[in-house]
């Protein structure tokens, strides 16, 4: 990240926060916008796979309990982290996903609809496919076809 590349308005020049809520509708997805959640991505990527590498580690240092409870804890303890490792796993998933739609240009637009999804909700989820009115109407439908089957 040199100056010179910063001077350029490269995208080491990543915008923040406060200046995504503000930007203007031409900025949409910009360089710099695409480019800020990707690292964004890219870091919660990284600190998943740690995650991931601990509870495996923490899963195969499981030492045999002499006590009945200690033991009946420990499984305990492995079964949750077998639970959150899965979470973290399909999450990870839908990070890559996330990637490979900031690189085919498709990142920011509402997979139902096309329309932008919006800056605030992406950097809540920024994993989010779809805008908030879409994801409402899913839900709605979803909840319709629970009750109805």
């Amino acid at each position: 990240m040199s100056n010179t590349a910063e001077s350029k308005g490269d995208t080491t020049d990543l915008p923040t926060e406060e200046e995504l809520l503000n930007s203007s509708e031409e900025e949409y997805m910009d360089e710099r916008q695409l480019e800020y959640f990707r690292r964004v991505l890219l870091a919660q990527r990284a600190e998943i796979e740690a995650d991931i590498e601990r509870a495996r580690g923490e899963l195969s240092t499981g030492e045999n309990e002499p006590d009945e409870l200690d033991r009946a804890s420990a499984e305990e303890e492995r079964w949750l982290s077998l639970r959150i490792s899965e979470r973290e796993g399909k999450l990870l998933k839908k990070i890559d996903e996330t990637l490979q739609r900031i690189d085919e240009g498709e990142y920011g637009y509402c997979e139902d609809t096309g329309e932008p999804i919006g800056i605030p909700r992406l950097l809540a989820r920024p994993t989010a496919t779809l805008s908030a009115e879409a994801k409402t109407r899913r839900e709605q439908l979803e909840k319709t076809h629970r009750q109805q089957g």
